[in-house]
């Protein structure tokens, strides 16, 4: 069995450690978490764990095969950093990888360049209504993709639209993304999870083959469905799927059912999500394989979050990769106001032929 030891002990943290206990390949040997209350609740489920309230002390004195990161996503950098110093054999890191797309990158980086394996469990990827979804998208049951809507309410474009945007990268088969435009308003001045977020925010995707993604995120989203708290919707040249992440069942329409149709299928999975990319995790221990398609395509939905909040901040469109973004200098342009006729600009009315 693998020795495990969890950073965080907070939503994430617990959905790991239950996964923990009840796999058959991981022996769960110490916890850190700043809390003593969230300790206090650890030692209270599990009484064989040893709990610190400092991870490189439980680093120290708790070395183990696998670490689990679950910290705020601001602090997946450091933790990771300073897990990568024991000789692990494999790391989970919960999404997003960092808060930003430079220390997403830097994380997955390090990892690579030690051969180690890593699971970043997107519980959508290994569920069976999300996974048929992909299917019938990977089929063609709706033609190509033009356009996927998103609607969540109650979250953010980090915390939870790296789960919707990462879903996407994955149904588009991890497409070469073009650029991205959003706004957010912050009036409520909303944080979750460590962050500062968005108050309700619009974020408009494109990828180079001219595939749109338009998701709408924010404390109070009206999602058209009552009793759903998100939907995602696939719109194909053919047909259409919409879906509720977290629900079970989805509607399509396309040539086999034109009226549309409501599915549900079977779901003969026990395990939780996170089960199941921890023993997918284990099993690449055990080949001394290390798949990380997952990652790289968690690292490109974390590009898009990035970009969306610097579209924001700088009230532009954000051209990617994002690397490449140099932010614009102060603009004194006001669409809707009256021109002037000066202070140059181009005329709409005779546009060039290329940008």
């Amino acid at each position: 069995m693998l020795t495990t030891s969890v950073i965080g002990a907070g939503m994430g943290g617990n959905a790991s450690l239950k996964a923990l206990a009840n796999s058959p390949h991981y022996d769960l040997r110490a916890v850190a978490d700043i809390s003593e209350s969230a300790r206090a609740q650890v030692r209270k489920q599990f009484a064989e764990v040893d709990t610190f309230g400092d991870w490189q002390v439980m680093f120290r004195e708790c070395p183990t095969d696998v670490v689990v990161v679950s910290v705020p996503p601001a602090l997946h950098r450091s933790a990771v950093m300073d897990a990568l110093e024991l000789p692990l054999r494999g790391i989970l890191v919960e999404k997003p990888l960092g808060h930003c797309l430079t220390d997403g990158r830097a994380i997955l980086h390090t990892i690579r360049e030690r051969g180690l394996p890593i699971c970043v469990p997107h519980g959508l990827l290994v569920q069976t209504t999300p996974r048929k979804v992909l299917a019938h998208v990977s089929a063609g049951d709706i033609g190509q993709v033009q356009l996927i809507e998103i609607r969540c309410t109650g979250w953010d474009i980090i915390n939870a639209g790296i789960h919707w945007l990462d879903f996407c990268i994955t149904a588009l088969d991890s497409p070469d993304m073009d650029h991205v435009m959003a706004l957010c308003d912050t009036s409520s001045r909303t944080y979750r999870d460590g962050l500062q977020v968005e108050t309700v925010a619009a974020t408009y995707a494109a990828t180079r083959e001219g595939t749109r993604i338009v998701m709408q995120t924010g404390d109070f989203v009206d999602i058209g469905r009552p009793g759903r708290d998100t939907l995602m919707r696939f719109c194909g040249d053919k047909g259409t799927i919409e879906f509720w992440p977290w629900s079970e069942g989805y509607r399509i329409v396309n040539a086999d059912h034109p009226g549309g149709a409501d599915l549900a299928p079977e779901n003969c999975e026990t395990r939780t999500p996170h089960q199941v990319h921890l023993d997918n995790l284990a099993l690449q221990i055990d080949d001394g394989t290390a798949d990380y398609t997952i990652a790289e395509d968690s690292l490109k939905a974390l590009e898009i979050c990035d970009a969306a909040y610097q579209s924001s901040f700088h009230r532009c469109r954000v051209n990617l990769p994002l690397d490449d973004f140099v932010p614009p200098s102060t603009r004194d342009w006001h669409p809707g106001q009256p021109y002037a006729g000066t202070g140059g600009g181009r005329n709409g009315r005779k546009l060039p032929g290329s940008p």
